[in-house]
Parts: C-alpha cells; sequence; structure tokens
C-alpha cells in the first residue's frame, strides 16, 4: 500500500534526504511551518517506515579502503533455504556493504571495499567461494565512482 503524503511530508523528505543532519528548527524553516508539528511528521514517518534511518557518508579511499568491487555470484540452487542461508553469511561479511538479489543470470550482486587488492583477493578466494551454496563468482573493479545520488529519486513523483 502506498502512503500518502502531502506537499510538506514531500518537502520534509527531500530537506532531509539531503542533509540528515539538518536541524529540526532548520528543517521546519525550509518546509514552512513550525518546529513542533515539523518533529511529529518526521517522527510519524519515521514509524511509517518512509524513513529508515540516519547515516553519516564515510569517504572510504580517504580512510585507507582502496578498492571498491562488485562480486556478481550464481548458486547452485535457487531454493528459499540456499537464499536465505546465503543472505545470512553476506551480513557477516564486513567487506561486503551492500547486496541485492537478482533476477537473470546473477543470482546476487555485492558491492565490497577492501583496503588493497590482496585483502579482496582473499575473501573472494577463502569466503565467497567457499560459502557453500555458492556456485560461480565473477568480480569487477571499480575504476571510478561517478554517482552516488543515494535514496529516492523525489524528483520524479
Amino acid at each position: 500500500m502506498k502512503l500518502r503524503l502531502d506537499d510538506v511530508d514531500w518537502k520534509i523528505l527531500s530537506e532531509l534526504q539531503a542533509d540528515g543532519r539538518i536541524t529540526n528548527v532548520e528543517l521546519a524553516r525550509r518546509v514552512g511551518i513550525s518546529a513542533p508539528p515539523c518533529l511529529r511528521r518526521v517522527r510519524a514517518l519515521e514509524q511509517a517506515g518512509v524513513i529508515r534511518g540516519y547515516r553519516t557518508l564515510l569517504e572510504e579511499k580517504t580512510l585507507g579502503f582502496d578498492v571498491t568491487a562488485f562480486a556478481m555470484v550464481g548458486l547452485a540452487s535457487q531454493a528459499e533455504a540456499d537464499l536465505v542461508a546465503f543472505e545470512e553469511l553476506v551480513r557477516g561479511w564486513g567487506i561486503v556493504r551492500d547486496c541485492w538479489m537478482l533476477s537473470g543470470e546473477i543470482d546476487f550482486m555485492l558491492l565490497c571495499v577492501a583496503p588493497d587488492l590482496q585483502s579482496f583477493q582473499n575473501f573472494i578466494i577463502g569466503e565467497l567461494t567457499k560459502a557453500p551454496q555458492v556456485d560461480s563468482v565473477r568480480t569487477a573493479l571499480t575504476i571510478r565512482h561517478s554517482k552516488d545520488a543515494g535514496g529516492a529519486p523525489l524528483e520524479l513523483l
């Protein structure tokens, strides 16, 4: 079921998506309402699951994580138990930052961040390919990051 949001809710979401650290007072000013109802609306959006959380975005390379790569994983079976077991393994691998289940030739796409190529290779050889559900793994090292929009494309609604 699609949640019904009014113009103020959409403005709140847009402002928070652009800057999750904005104060409630500044958010209220930008969306044109007073602070108490603004806070109530934000809390309602959180409780409805529209706002999943807040994060600080870190610059990986500045922190010494020089390798960003994708691993395309094919499983031996697409039985629900195997899919769930693989997803559980993925949650325990810190090197995997994002995971998507896909349709088509690839079952899962993993976004991996590692300090160096050797660490990434060690993960692929020592953990990923040894996972009991995994049948095939293809990898692609990134060259550069050209877009990082994040969030939902609110401007399309």
